[in-house]
C-alpha cells in the first residue's frame, strides 16, 4: 500500500480526533478542517514517520496554534460561538462533494455536459438545446436520467 493510500486510510479512520485536536485549540469547526488540510499538506512534505496519528496530531496542534495566533482567536474554546455546522457536519458535506463529482464524471458526455450546463450553470433548458445542438425534450430527458443514475451512483458510494 503506498503511502498516500495509508494516508488517506488514517484521516478517514481518525478524521474526528484530527479535527477535535484542532477543536480543543480554539478553532470553530471550518478554521478546524482548514487548520487539518494545512497540517495535512505538512506531513505530506516531511518524510514518513514511525507513528503517523502522533504526528499529525503534532502538527495539527502547532498548526491549529499558529491559525489562531493569525485570527487573534481566543484560547478558550468555550469562549467561541457555538451557530454554525459542527465539524462532523462540514466533514460529510465536504465528503458528499466529493462522491457528488466522482458520480458526475462517470457519466456520459452528453449527460455531464447537461448536467453542467442546465443544474451548475442554471442555464434554460433552451440555451442547453442550442448549445449541445439538441431538442429541448432530449434535454429534459438527459437532465432525468442523469439525476437517477447520481442518485442512485451517490447512495452506493461507501461511506468511511
Amino acid at each position: 500500500m503506498d503511502s498516500l493510500q495509508r494516508l488517506s486510510e488514517i484521516v478517514r479512520a481518525e478524521r474526528r480526533a484530527l479535527v477535535g485536536v484542532a477543536r480543543s485549540e480554539g478553532l470553530d469547526a471550518e478554521e478546524a478542517i482548514e487548520c487539518v488540510q494545512d497540517a495535512l499538506a505538512t506531513f505530506l512534505s516531511r518524510p514518513e514517520p514511525e507513528n503517523p496519528i502522533a504526528s499529525l496530531k503534532t502538527i495539527i496542534k502547532n498548526a491549529a496554534r499558529n491559525f489562531r495566533r493569525k485570527r487573534r482567536l481566543v484560547a478558550d474554546p468555550g469562549d467561541l460561538p457555538a451557530e454554525g455546522p459542527d465539524a462532523e457536519a462540514l466533514l460529510a458535506h465536504a465528503e458528499d462533494v466529493v462522491r457528488l463529482r466522482e458520480c458526475v464524471a462517470e457519466l456520459c458526455s452528453v449527460q455531464r455536459a447537461v448536467v453542467m450546463l442546465r443544474l451548475l450553470e442554471e442555464r434554460s433548458g433552451e440555451d442547453v438545446a442550442e448549445i449541445l445542438g439538441i431538442s429541448r425534450g432530449h434535454v429534459d430527458v438527459l437532465v432525468h436520467r442523469a439525476k437517477a443514475s447520481l442518485r442512485v451512483c451517490m447512495r452506493h458510494a461507501t461511506r468511511p
